[in-house]
């Protein structure tokens, strides 16, 4: 039997590839909290892994797998919007984030009508960057086949195209489908 690769398994594999035990990761949308455990798993017990959703049940559903697997004292869940994370991350951390993940559009099995919005996750791309070390990493996870969903990937890969190609590396990578509608993977690489 043939194993499906998905973009959230390649936005993993490269995340690994690059992630070091005491690093600091961000899930900039924990949802139901697979990539925040993903992520905590990496950076090892001196990491650190800053979370935020503006959903209060994302942030529970991520609560509750970061203890069942006991990587709770190396996770930090906030509840504000993406676009606020580097309020939320120690100054002293700015620049010296080695990975940052995305997931936009709706938590799974829930309210299908709170979607991430263009303006904030520009905004949170922006700041991302900033946030980001040298050789740092963003994976970015778009979803146009939803409501907004479109509008949102159209303008994140204009934000992509426009990086200065001296600071940064970017890639689009897209599922195995040929549908306008099917995921699209949005990574950038930090130079140095």
């Amino acid at each position: 039997m043939k194993t499906r690769i998905t973009l959230v398994n390649v936005a993993h594999e490269l995340l690994a590839e690059r992630l070091q035990p005491g690093d600091i990761a961000i899930d900039a949308t924990v949802g139901n909290g697979y990539d925040t455990l993903f992520l905590a798993e990496q950076v090892g017990e001196t990491g650190m892994v800053f979370g935020f959703d503006i959903q209060h049940a994302a942030l529970q559903a991520t609560q509750e797998k970061c203890q069942q697997a006991n990587l709770q004292d190396r996770v930090s869940l906030i509840q504000t919007s993406h676009a606020d994370m580097a309020k939320h991350v120690p100054e002293a951390q700015h620049g010296h984030v080695s990975a940052i993940m995305f997931n936009l559009g709706y938590l799974p099995g829930g309210d299908k009508t709170v979607i991430t919005q263009t303006d904030s996750s520009l905004s949170a791309l922006t700041a991302a960057i900033r946030l980001l070390s040298p050789h740092g990493l963003i994976t970015l996870l778009a979803y146009p086949g939803h409501q907004g969903g479109d509008q949102e990937t159209e303008q994140v890969s204009r934000w992509c195209e426009q990086l200065d190609n001296q600071q940064f590396n970017f890639d689009t990578h897209y599922s195995n489908t040929d549908s306008v509608s099917a995921p699209r993977l949005f990574v950038i690489s930090k130079l140095n």
